[in-house]
């Protein structure tokens, strides 16, 4: 099989919808940048690799040297800042790091699950479960 088989095979099999998600995933705290992913950034922000590490990251732990950097948010105190707060949608989707590239990596989302348990329990389709 493929990588691209196996990709479209992944996607069949996922449970949830990240569309409908209120970006759970994006409020870690350590989403890793590596240096590919601020080369990435610089060249879609017409930075250079300096400016966009300064600017778009900040000192992480051992494990990953460098990590996005967030913003306030009113659901998950903060988030990744390339979040629109309002759409709860990527600002830089294209140029997103490896890490968000991936993701998710599992067929099941425990906070999408929660997150329809409590629409469907709140009787709104836009209720933003908090794990506070």
């Amino acid at each position: 099989m493929s990588v691209k088989e196996k990709k479209k095979n992944k996607k069949k099999a996922q449970k949830y919808d990240c569309l409908a998600c209120a970006a759970y995933c994006c409020s870690y705290t350590h989403i890793a940048a590596t240096d590919r992913d601020i080369a990435r950034l610089a060249k879609h922000f017409n930075l250079s690799e300096e400016q966009a590490r300064k600017k778009f990251t900040k000192k992480g732990d051992k494990e990953t040297p460098r990590v996005l950097r967030h913003q306030s948010d009113e659901h998950f105190e903060t988030i990744c800042m390339f979040i629109d707060t309002d759409t709860r949608n990527c600002t830089i989707y294209e140029a997103r790091p490896k890490i968000c590239r991936e993701f998710p990596t599992q067929k099941r989302c425990g906070y999408y699950d929660f997150l329809m348990w409590e629409r469907e329990v709140q009787d709104d389709d836009d209720w933003v479960a908090t794990t506070n």
